[in-house]
């Protein structure tokens, strides 16, 4: 089987928004993806955010390629965002591009003002 991907195999130095699919394989009922390397900024201080997230959806037709979803989530590094935004925005993204039975985003927000805040986004098939 061939693959048309835009990112895989070849070299990345900047982010992209375009995600890279591939045909699920059989009996996947779960893809989970998690990363502690995500960052924005905070849209009124232009304070740093650094982020764990969680991603996990449940293939219909469609899987995201890992190196694609690394280049995708590096694009919000520059980018003024609340947390709560960013949870959605990815979620919704990846949605759209995927059409999963859901999507679910989980970001855990480091400590910042003694705070740590925790965003759960999830869309879902109607």
């Amino acid at each position: 089987m061939e693959y048309d991907f835009t990112k895989l195999g070849r070299p990345m130095n900047e982010p992209s928004k375009e995600l890279d699919r591939f045909p699920a394989p059989a009996n996947v009922t779960l893809v989970r993806f998690t990363s502690d390397e995500l960052t924005s900024f905070c849209p009124v201080t232009a304070q740093p955010d650094f982020n764990t997230v969680e991603i996990e959806y449940a293939p219909d037709q469609w899987c995201v390629e890992s190196k694609s979803l690394k280049l995708y989530l590096w694009t919000f590094r520059d980018e003024p965002i609340f947390g709560e935004s960013l949870a959605a925005t990815i979620a919704q993204d990846l949605f759209d591009q995927l059409q999963p039975h859901f999507c679910r985003v989980t970001l855990h927000q480091n400590v910042r003002g003694g705070l740590q805040m925790t965003a759960v986004a999830e869309v879902r098939n109607p």
